[in-house]
């Protein structure tokens, strides 16, 4: 397995370089976005109205950091939320760009799979390494939506190698998230067969 070291804006040659199981770093502008930022996002996309980040060439981290006020905002922990709560609205974001990354954990529906083929890569971080994650910030550029609440508001990063990033699911159309099931499976049938 390879070892990539990104830039934002991403550029479509080097997602497509990227194979399930690559580990990547991302330098550069990131945003969160959990359940209620992508609703509203789509709401925004459908309206023809202007979204204040973008996710066309960026990276969506699928997080509700816990911020603090001191001298600005300070991101103290920066973990992964669960992906699959946005399985429902991504494939509606990813037919409007045209390369996008994802970050979060758990990987993601077959849906977003199919969606993702051409286009973009998702990256799986660690749970529960939410303060390691909070290192790698090195600024709070922006926030919007704050209405929606600290976890739910869209909060616009500065990162410097954030990671270790697995590739999770690459642009080919490979889910390590499918092969681990298929294995399962497997053993589950081959478990059966011996009572």
């Amino acid at each position: 397995m390879a070892e990539y070291y990104l830039k934002t804006p991403l550029e479509k040659d080097e997602i497509l370089k990227l194979k399930a199981g690559d580990t990547a770093y991302i330098t550069g502008e990131i945003f969160t976005a959990r359940d209620e930022a992508h609703l509203r996002a789509v709401e925004y996309m459908e309206e023809g109205k202007t979204l204040p980040f973008e996710f066309n060439y960026g990276v969506v981290y699928h997080c509700g950091p816990l911020m603090k006020k001191e001298n600005g905002w300070k991101a103290v922990s920066a973990g992964p939320t669960t992906s699959a709560r946005m399985n429902r609205i991504t494939p509606k974001i990813l037919e409007k760009v045209e390369v996008m990354g994802i970050i979060g954990k758990g990987g993601m529906s077959d849906e977003v799979v199919e969606a993702l083929k051409g286009k973009g890569a998702y990256f799986a971080y660690t749970g529960g390494a939410g303060a390691l994650a909070a290192q790698s910030i090195k600024k709070v550029k922006a926030v919007y939506w704050e209405d929606l609440g600290m976890p739910e508001a869209v909060w616009v990063f500065e990162v410097e190698d954030f990671g270790p990033l697995i590739v999770g699911i690459d642009a080919h159309g490979n889910s390590l998230y499918s092969e681990i099931e298929k294995k399962i499976e497997e053993n589950f049938r081959r478990l059966l067969q011996k009572f």
